[in-house]
């Protein structure tokens, strides 16, 4: 029997903005807003960067810690998951603010990958080792992210050296410039490459978003939806909120009959409790 469907809900992202999509939140009470429209869709996770005002992605501790109040105001039992990527061209302590507020939950990227032109997301091994034993200190549950299948195999190796502790939770980034296509046989591919015991997340990128998120509901993973994702809820049709792609998730789940979890559910099919 498949565990109920984790919906994750990455509200806004480093890179995209207003111009993009109007709804992409900025400032503390926007986040706010649009984390508590994904929650009451059925979100449990909140993955989470920040921006100040103007839209500028910051790894500040405060700013996150503004964040993390607002939207716990809103949502007390929601998981908040920061991101610990940041914004391309971050220090590695830049990246780390965010787990001095000792989140449940934090993304750690298991290698580098091109962003498209110039931009590259760079985590060397040392950096994922670095990251790792900040997490292990600060009680955080890490997140690997995926962005091609010798991620996993790098997850797997630094897992065997006790870097990090299994089970793992990866989350599948499909659709990137410079990772792994988002197709139904890379999806494959990569979920049989998972170590036994895992769980799954599945993110599509762009137009990639839903097919993927069906795949993952079939396939018994979670899903990762949101304005850092995709912008769109259908083909040339803007998404009004976050809220608005979780709820197509749901119906989706709806349709293959998967039930959706709780943030309680969700932490304990996570190992969170």
């Amino acid at each position: 029997m498949m565990d109920k469907l984790i919906i994750t809900a990455a509200i806004c992202g480093a890179e995209v903005t207003k111009e993009h999509n109007p709804a992409v939140p900025y400032t503390i009470e926007e986040i706010g807003r649009e984390a508590a429209s994904a929650y009451n869709a059925g979100a449990s996770i909140i993955h989470l960067h920040v921006r100040e005002d103007n839209g500028a992605p910051t790894q500040c501790a405060r700013r996150y810690a503004l964040a993390f109040a607002e939207i716990k105001r809103l949502c007390p039992d929601v998981i908040i998951q920061p991101s610990t990527g940041g914004a391309v061209g971050m220090s590695n302590e830049e990246r780390m603010q965010p787990l001095s507020l000792r989140p449940e939950m934090a993304t750690l990227s298991f290698g580098t990958v091109n962003f498209g032109g110039d931009d590259i997301f760079v985590n060397t091994e040392n950096t994922i080792k670095e990251f790792a034993a900040r997490m292990a200190e600060m009680g955080v549950k890490p997140e690997a992210e995926i962005f091609d299948k010798g991620m996993i195999d790098m997850a797997i190796r630094q897992a065997a050296r006790g870097v990090v502790a299994p089970p793992l939770h990866f989350n599948l980034v499909m659709g990137v410039n410079g990772g792994i296509a988002a197709s139904v046989r890379d999806f494959a591919y990569l979920v049989d490459s998972l170590p036994a015991g895992s769980t799954f997340t599945a993110t599509g990128i762009g137009r990639a978003a839903f097919p993927m998120a069906t795949l993952a509901i079939i396939a018994g993973g979670h899903v990762r939806v949101g304005l850092e994702d995709n912008i769109y809820l259908s083909r040339g049709i803007l998404a009004a909120s976050n809220g608005e792609l979780v709820e197509k998730v749901v119906r989706l789940a709806a349709e293959f009959g998967r039930e959706i979890a709780t943030p309680g559910e969700a932490r304990r099919i996570l190992g969170l409790m």
